[in-house]
């Protein structure tokens, strides 16, 4: 295996050497559950779960690793409090209805079950060992109830997220009981109605970052292969994640990735503006598949400016393979999955995860099948919907896979039925152009367009699907 990696620390790509050969440990910041997911939350957790399925991928050759990834809940934090008591409801309920709402999206569009899911309730205790130990070495302080990292003790930091230490800005507010502007909060002291804990220092809840390093080395070990999140979490949380964990002698993750945003009108899509576009409304619009795919095309690190068109433009695309393996089912039998993906397929996944160069080998796959199919050489038409069906698999876009199907076998039947019928209306309408009958070929698409078929001509032939699907 030859993966390389683009580690945000050292600013360079690197090949991926796991800590213990054959495994992967990995930890990806999850959800903070203050409110339903939307398509920014779910992207980073989407790309993640390709690397994922990429560097477990097995065939001739190549050696799948047993990846172990351990993606956090934070279900304790200043906004969950704060719109919980303005919807007059417990803090623990609020953060637990919106936590079933980020797994039903990461079920909708196909994530496969992280290893571990840890709540940040749940790890108070090693929270509160983490705090004894940097207080131990000098690296933090108690302070009317709070604790602060110490910034200035940890000569390294500001390297992650490539900043100059006193350029750093925390973004906490004015807090007296610091000792320098610069340090951070390990430990906020119990305010009046707000959940709390007992400590030595007193009561209160932990502070965001800490709760990562705590979660992260419980399962993972004080070293681990990669720790992954959107680029919005590079400062401040995962610089003073790496501080924190470092300061008390863990070595940390050995590689650090970080996917890019999705964005409107070029601004983040976040609640605070506004902009965001909420997974359960996207899906009345376009199947859980589709929206994968749409998430998954572009690199991880290019940012995804979302507009309507694009994403019918990804719907488009998606449906082309998809009729590409319906028409070679009807023709030649079902495809199976290939045991091995192209290996110019397999170099661009290897390239830092390059999602768009792997699409362009499975597209060029797909036009080379259909080319097949119209040729009568079936055999080549399987060998290629094979394949795709493989490159698609480690995308988690296979339109053939039992979980994107769905429905019961009278449905498989009329489906089936159905494919075959407007493919072959399909083929009767490009032979009719082809001779130059545009008054059968307007003919047969108004046959179409009446049955609720929506015909679509592309460069690579025409595609088709239900107006109201």
């Amino acid at each position: 295996m030859s993966v390389r990696l683009f580690d945000t620390l050292t600013r360079t790509q690197r090949d991926f050497v796991p800590l213990r050969a054959g495994a992967v440990s990995m930890y990806v910041c999850g959800a903070t559950v203050q409110g339903l997911p939307h398509i920014g939350h779910v992207r980073s957790s989407l790309n993640y779960d390709v690397l994922r399925r990429w560097l477990g991928h097995a065939e001739p050759g190549r050696e799948g690793l047993d990846v172990t990834l351990v993606r956090n809940v934070t279900d304790i934090d200043d906004k969950i409090l704060r719109k919980a008591a303005e919807a007059g409801r417990p803090w623990w309920e609020w953060a637990a209805t919106h936590e079933r709402a980020f797994s039903a999206a990461y079920e909708a569009l196909g994530c496969l079950p992280a290893s571990l899911e840890p709540r940040a309730t749940g790890h108070v205790t090693q929270m509160v060992t983490y705090i004894d130990r940097l207080i131990e070495g000098g690296h933090a302080y108690a302070a009317g109830g709070d604790v602060y990292f110490a910034v200035r003790t940890f000569p390294d930091y500001g390297r992650l997220s490539g900043q100059k230490v006193d350029d750093v800005a925390q973004g906490e507010g004015d807090q007296n009981a610091k000792r320098d502007p610069l340090d951070f909060t390990l430990w906020k002291a119990a305010k009046p109605g707000e959940p709390s804990w007992p400590t030595p220092w007193g009561p209160g809840r932990p502070g965001w970052h800490l709760e990562c390093s705590a979660m992260a080395t419980t399962y993972l070990g004080p070293e681990f292969d990669i720790h992954g999140g959107g680029l919005d979490l590079v400062f401040p949380h995962h610089e003073n994640e790496r501080a924190q964990s470092c300061a008390v002698g863990d070595r940390f993750a050995r590689y650090w990735l970080h996917n890019a945003w999705v964005t409107m009108g070029g601004e983040k899509m976040s609640k605070s503006l506004g902009n965001t576009l909420a997974i359960d409304a996207l899906l009345q619009r376009v199947r859980g598949v589709e929206l994968r795919y749409y998430l998954v095309g572009p690199h991880y690190r290019s940012a995804i400016e979302y507009s309507d068109a694009a994403l019918s433009e990804a719907v488009a695309a998606f449906r082309r393979i998809e009729s590409f393996l319906h028409r070679t089912g009807e023709r030649a039998g079902a495809p199976g999955v290939a045991d091995r993906v192209p290996a110019e397929f397999a170099a661009a996944l290897d390239d830092d995860l390059g999602t768009p160069g792997g699409l362009a080998v499975l597209h060029t796959t797909v036009r080379e099948g259909n080319a097949a199919l119209d040729s009568g050489d079936r055999k080549a038409a399987t060998a290629a919907a094979e394949s795709v069906r493989a490159m698609a698999a480690v995308l988690g876009v296979d339109p053939l896979d039992p979980r994107w199907r769905g429905g019961d076998r009278g449905d498989e039947a009329a489906l089936g039925a159905l494919t075959a019928l407007v493919e072959e209306l399909l083929e009767r309408r490009q032979a009719a152009r082809k001779a130059k009958d545009f008054a059968e070929a307007d003919a047969l698409r108004d046959r179409l367009l009446a049955a609720g078929i929506a015909v679509e001509d592309g460069a690579d032939g025409p595609t088709w699907s239900l107006k109201n699907a």
